[in-house]
């Protein structure tokens, strides 16, 4: 008994730290918060979808593991179909056409061999050489393979939309993984990708979210209008909290820093009975993950402390009727290479964090 709730205590800190720095990492391994069988994580894990993205043979970090998450626009579900009307209507996104295959979340996880691991946000609008070929937003690497992946099927024959859907997002998931990994100069050894859906899954299936605004702020595009000071989201409001980057001081930097305080309140909820039912279901509808990536594994190997980072940008440029942040590879990988051999201490829990 004396070695059982040990074990359960080292995977309720883990898991902790999953949902800090990639909580949608955590859907399987949560069951061991309530004390739930082995047998039963090993069914859950090997109940969420796979990608094999990441070739058996593709570089390996020689100083812990390095996971990719992938937070996608799509409004679409794993399949390539519409999510359902009321559903659309509570997200507040717009129409299921919309959104595109964009990775507007792009999180590096780096769990080191021993030590604190290091949760770094990679901004979207970087302008960076793509896997495909050219220059692009490195969130574009996705949706423009994607896309011309399934252009080359269809014209080889292929006309099954299914068939057609998932070869294009292991292409999409291909590109993007190259693209990060030349960008950063790190191997990926994992990967976790989850579309915008799945942010509005797990807050429903919270009850909604506690957040804290600094001040007052309202968006019509993403359908945020909050008040200043601490306050509890509905499902919808949660997603366009984490949607938002007009009006706020700073754009997709200030979004980062948002997405980061929706990971926070995920993470106070885990004692919820409700919190792990929702992770597992929001996991079975929403999350792919490499073939390679055992949750189970995982939630025995991660540190107890995590420290979220947002990697720098030199500033924004207007490039090809876009706006862009210009970007210093060299710099860049430097502080990509600090974080992961020396990550500075998290900062201390004092509550719910005031963000933008």
């Amino acid at each position: 008994m004396g070695d059982s709730m040990r074990s359960i205590g080292r995977f309720r800190r883990a898991l902790l730290v999953m949902l800090r720095t990639a909580w949608v990492t955590a859907c399987a391994a949560v069951l061991v918060v309530a004390g739930v069988a082995w047998s039963t994580v090993s069914t859950i894990s090997t109940g969420v979808e796979r990608s094999h993205a990441i070739a058996d043979d593709a570089p390996r970090s020689s100083s812990g593991r390095n996971i990719l998450v992938m937070g996608l626009t799509t409004r679409l579900d794993l399949h390539g179909e519409p999510l359902p009307d009321d559903v659309l209507r509570r997200m507040q996104a717009g129409e299921s056409d919309r959104g595109g295959y964009n990775a507007n979340t792009l999180i590096l996880v780096h769990i080191p061999t021993s030590g604190p691991a290091v949760a770094m946000s990679v901004p979207r609008d970087n302008l960076v050489p793509l896997a495909s070929g050219g220059e692009g937003k490195i969130k574009e690497a996705y949706g423009r393979a994607k896309i011309a992946e399934e252009d080359r099927l269809r014209a080889a024959g292929l006309a099954d939309p299914r068939e057609l859907e998932h070869a294009g997002r292991e292409a999409g998931r291909r590109a993007q993984v190259r693209t990060v990994s030349a960008f950063l100069n790190q191997p990926v050894d994992h990967l976790v990708e989850i579309s915008l859906i799945g942010f509005f899954h797990i807050a429903q299936g919270l009850g909604g979210v506690d957040v804290c605004v600094r001040k007052a702020t309202r968006d019509p595009l993403s359908g945020a209008d909050f008040a200043a000071g601490p306050q509890h989201l509905d499902a919808g409001q949660a997603l366009s909290f984490v949607r938002q980057r007009h009006g706020l001081p700073g754009g997709d930097l200030a979004r980062t820093r948002r997405q980061q305080a929706f990971l926070s309140a995920v993470a106070r909820r885990l004692d919820d009975p409700a919190a792990v039912s929702a992770m597992i279901d929001m996991a079975k509808q929403d999350v792919v993950l490499d073939a390679g990536l055992d949750l189970a594994e995982l939630a025995r190997d991660l540190p107890s402390e995590v420290r979220f980072e947002t990697l720098p940008v030199e500033g924004g440029a207007h490039v090809g009727g876009q706006d862009v942040n210009r970007v210093d590879p060299a710099k860049v990988q430097a502080r990509v290479t600090e974080l992961a051999t020396a990550p500075p201490p998290p900062p201390a829990n004092d509550g719910v964090p005031c963000v933008d």
